[in-house]
Formats: C-alpha cells, sequence, structure tokens
C-alpha cells in the first residue's frame, strides 16, 4: 500500500490542450451631459443614431441596432437580422446585462453590463465586457473589444452632447 501521504505525479504537459487563460474584463467609461436617465435613454432608445454600423456591425452601414424586447437586434436594408444579445437583467435608468455576440451566435457569447450613474459633471456610463471564456477565441474578442469599445463610447458620447 502507498503511503497515505504520497503525492501523485504531475499530470504531463500536453501543448496541443493549453491550460485555460483567466482573461481580465474589459472597463471603459465615459462622461456625458445630462440625467441618468437622459444617457440611459439615448445608450438604449437612441442606439441606431450613434452606433458605428460600418465598422462595428453585422451588415454595414445602412443597417439599423435597436434594443427591441429582451434582445439587441441588428436588422439589415433589405430585412435579415442578426442578434447581438439577449437582455436578461434591464434595470432602467440604472443598469442593463446582456450576452453579447453580434455576429455569431448565443454559443459564443461573452457578458456585458452597462451601468449608468450621477456624475458631477453629467452621467458616467461604464461598459463591463466580460465572460471571454463562452467567446469561441477568447483572446482574439478581447482584443477585438479593447479596440472597439474606446470608439464605440467615443460616438455616443459625441451624440449626446460631449466634448
Amino acid at each position: 500500500m502507498d503511503s497515505l501521504f504520497s503525492h501523485q505525479q504531475e499530470p504531463a504537459r500536453d501543448d496541443a490542450h493549453p491550460v485555460f487563460e483567466l482573461l481580465e474584463p474589459l472597463v471603459h467609461t465615459v462622461v456625458v451631459p445630462g440625467s441618468v436617465a437622459h444617457a440611459f435613454a439615448g445608450f438604449t432608445d437612441h442606439t441606431h443614431l450613434w452606433w458605428p454600423m460600418e465598422s462595428h456591425g453585422v451588415y454595414g452601414a445602412g443597417s439599423y441596432v435597436e434594443f427591441e424586447e429582451n434582445l439587441i437586434l441588428e436588422t439589415a436594408d433589405d430585412g435579415r437580422t442578426s442578434i447581438w444579445g439577449t437582455l436578461d437583467d434591464w434595470q432602467p435608468p440604472l443598469s442593463f446585462h446582456a450576452t453579447w455576440h453580434p455576429g455569431t451566435t448565443a454559443l459564443w457569447s461573452t457578458e456585458l453590463l452597462v451601468a449608468f450613474r450621477a456624475a458631477p459633471d453629467g452621467a458616467e456610463v461604464r461598459i463591463f465586457h466580460d465572460g471571454w471564456e463562452g467567446a469561441e477565441d477568447p483572446a482574439a474578442t478581447r482584443a477585438t473589444y479593447a479596440e472597439a469599445w474606446p470608439v464605440i463610447l467615443a460616438r455616443y458620447a459625441r451624440f449626446m452632447g460631449a466634448a
């Protein structure tokens, strides 16, 4: 019988199946003029007016994105639709949480939380994007959004009247 305190051998390293790497959430913040309710409405009711569809849409310029019932949905000018995410926590005007998978299926979704709160110069809008393990290629998806969110939020801020 082996000793009660013996340790198992370390498993052999398998480079074909690398160890899961924890990827940190992305957090991006912008402050826009106006109240929290105004910022929430600008983000959720008027997304089609500021979202950069030409660079960050499934169907490109001419398509339309909206929050419809429990979905974030893009509609192309020819009627095709793409579900970007499913809203699973809707707390107007303070926050919403959704699965997030523009251009892919829900099988490859990440997590998106957008929170709104009062700030000295208006309303702070903070994006928390996480759940990279749900993406088909976690590191590449995170890298893409690390570049995309500042561009998207800058466009939203300009739409809301920020300098």
